[in-house]
């Protein structure tokens, strides 16, 4: 596959707070248009791993490229250009609480574009419509007045708004409901697939992962201990990869016995 291919890059990839390591010389690739997955327990560095893409971050040593562009000593100023091609999609919605709906997803394009309000709004609808919210339901009400699971997907058009050519995901599912996460899990297939976007997604749900990813790679103590496309992962002898597995048929058993009346009089 040639340099041009790959939209994301890691190299070596070192990250300590103080004397402790969290990334200890990571190295992989993500494909144009590739759907890869993050998994590792809660403090294994997956998130920070999303934040040295976008300078939230800076790496301890190693590169990180985003479409061949180097990162490494990138000023500040420079970094401008890599966050309009990456979207984070964080792990709560972090909405503006006194903006409306509609307000909240024109942020993007009223500050990076100075685009007005009206300007904005046919690519707010159409931004709602990817995320299969309504536009004329949903535009004037504040983020307090629906669901969290909306709130997520609002997020998520929020993003998408600007047409970043990447979507970096953390954590999208957490404190959803086994449905709404379905669903979150659903649309990020389907706009990764119609937008062609590479998407980078950190959880710990492997669930999740064995549904949409084309590749997984996972996480345990700031290395990679094991990576490769969901039938390959799912025949790895690794520990860690097994108790994720175990987890995953676990819940998807009691999801099946409780749509279908399992354990019911």
């Amino acid at each position: 596959m040639s340099v041009a291919s790959w939209d994301i890059e890691f190299d070596g990839l070192i990250k300590r707070f103080g004397e402790r390591t969290i990334l200890n010389g990571i190295s992989f690739r993500v494909a144009r248009g590739e759907i890869i997955f993050i998994l590792g327990t809660s403090g294994t560095g997956k998130s920070v791993l999303l934040k040295t893409l976008t300078g939230l971050l800076r790496a301890d040593a190693g590169r990180v490229l985003v479409q061949g562009q180097d990162l490494t000593y990138l000023q500040e100023e420079a970094y401008l250009d890599v966050r309009r091609k990456c979207g984070m999609v964080f792990q709560h919605p972090a909405l503006f609480d006194s903006l409306t709906i509609e307000e909240n997803i024109a942020f993007g394009l009223q500050r990076h574009l100075g685009l007005s309000l009206e300007a904005a709004r046919p690519r707010v609808r159409e931004c709602l419509d990817l995320v299969h919210l309504d536009y004329d339901e949903l535009a004037e009400l504040l983020p307090a007045q629906i669901s969290y699971g909306m709130q997520k997907r609002v997020s998520l058009a929020r993003t998408l708004a600007v047409q970043p050519q990447i979507l970096l995901f953390d954590e999208p599912t957490t404190g959803l409901d086994p449905v709404t996460t379905k669903q979150i899990n659903r649309l990020i297939l389907e706009l990764s697939r119609k937008l062609q976007t590479t998407s980078m997604v950190v959880s710990h749900d492997m669930d999740c992962a064995l549904e949409i990813a084309d590749r997984i790679i996972v996480l345990d103590q700031g290395r990679i201990i094991e990576q490769g496309r969901v039938d390959e992962v799912k025949k790895s002898p690794v520990p860690l990869v097994q108790d994720f597995l175990a987890e995953a048929l676990a819940g998807h058993a009691e999801t099946t016995s409780s749509d279908s009346g399992g354990g019911r009089p």
